[in-house]
């Protein structure tokens, strides 16, 4: 159903909540914002619609095990269902036979793609030393001409590759950056030295903060403390307390402020292919007990930076959509409420409950 207006609602006006709003809807954008006449406040908090850069399956499919229009398809409708307005299909390291067919699913998807922007390449140029449940066989070094015919290939939908920038030619990750794919660095086992010089180079980002990758130590700082100390490098985060602690989480935003977003990493289950996913408790695991993914919602994540990491919920909301359309460079269209901006919005209860999604000026059925 097409809306014309919410009416009556609070939302963050950047750091402020403002209260007793009519948000206006006209050919799928937030045409104007203004205070409502009738002056009838409600409890209902509209929100941007989150935006995941980093998700593997939902509604029971796992793209890189079922790589195929229908199964992407069914991925976005579950997401869009759930508060996910925009996400980055995500493929792990694997074969070039199943990275190509996920690259043609994904082409033949645009056509008709409605919340899924693309795709996050995730390896298969990594680090083997901190290859967490990725598979050791399918990782390798890049070399330039096949990122190229990649990235021909791939036709645009290529957006985020993950790296070992440590073990590639800097001629790899710049000829990356010049074709405007965003280069995150993750599966690394890279110094702080050399994180540092990376992150100079311009690789924007870094894949899920703590996890797989090199630690820091009090004589060794390690890829978190180059992420922490540099004036521009981004990183995703998994906020579950399986992934990492609520209490690291709590620090990690504190030190990165607008430089943290979230992620889900999440997966599902399969009992087939190189990746196989066993629910356990509230996360994802390998037949081998390896922490393979989560079971997180964006939503759930907000909730956790909120109840659980002493997270302020403007800026929850914030890591959640403003912080990733930054990223993607999108920001003057997605990730914020304001006049001009795509009305991909969320309406929650006081108790962060998700009550309706609007994409694109439509309700969505929940």
């Amino acid at each position: 159903m097409s809306l014309a207006a919410l009416s009556n609602c609070s939302y963050f006006q950047d750091d402020t909540l403002v209260k007793n709003q009519n948000i206006k809807i006209e050919g799928g954008n937030i045409s104007k914002i203004e205070n409502s006449i009738a002056g009838v406040e409600n409890d209902n908090l509209v929100i941007p619609g989150f935006i995941d850069l980093q998700i593997y399956g939902a509604g029971g499919k796992l793209f890189s095990a079922e790589p195929t229009v229908e199964a992407l398809t069914i991925i976005e409708d579950d997401l869009l269902k759930k508060g996910t307005t925009s996400f980055l299909a995500c493929m792990a390291t694997n074969t070039p036979e199943v990275f190509n067919a996920c690259i043609v699913a994904a082409k033949e998807h645009q056509k008709i793609a409605k919340n899924c922007l693309g795709l996050h390449l995730e390896g298969p140029f990594l680090n083997a030393k901190r290859r967490g449940a990725h598979v050791e066989a399918f990782i390798r070094k890049a070399s330039l001409d096949e990122v190229k015919a990649l990235l021909d290939f791939g036709d645009g939908v290529i957006k985020m590759m993950t790296i070992a920038p440590e073990l590639q030619d800097d001629e790899v990750i710049q000829y990356l950056l010049d074709n405007g794919v965003i280069v995150s660095l993750g599966h690394s086992d890279a110094s702080f030295d050399e994180a540092t010089v990376a992150y100079d180079k311009g690789i924007q980002s870094t894949t899920h903060l703590f996890n797989a990758m090199s630690p820091i130590h009090h004589r060794e700082p390690g890829i978190p403390t180059a992420v922490f100390n540099h004036n521009k490098a981004m990183a995703s985060i998994i906020v579950d307390n399986q992934h990492v602690s609520f209490e690291v989480v709590k620090m990690s935003q504190k030190l990165l402020k607008e430089r943290l977003f979230l992620i889900t990493d999440a997966v599902t289950a399969c009992a087939s292919g190189p990746y196989q996913h066993h629910l356990t408790g509230d996360k994802f695991v390998m037949p081998d007990g390896t922490l393979s993914g989560s079971s997180l919602t964006m939503l759930q994540a907000v909730k956790n930076c909120v109840n659980h990491c002493g997270i302020d919920l403007n800026d929850a909301l914030k890591m959640s959509s403003l912080y990733p359309a930054k990223l993607m460079k999108k920001d003057q269209l997605i990730g914020k409420i304001a006049a001009g901006c795509q009305a991909d919005l969320l309406v929650l209860d006081k108790e962060l409950n998700l009550k309706e999604v609007i994409f694109r000026g439509q309700s969505i059925s929940i």
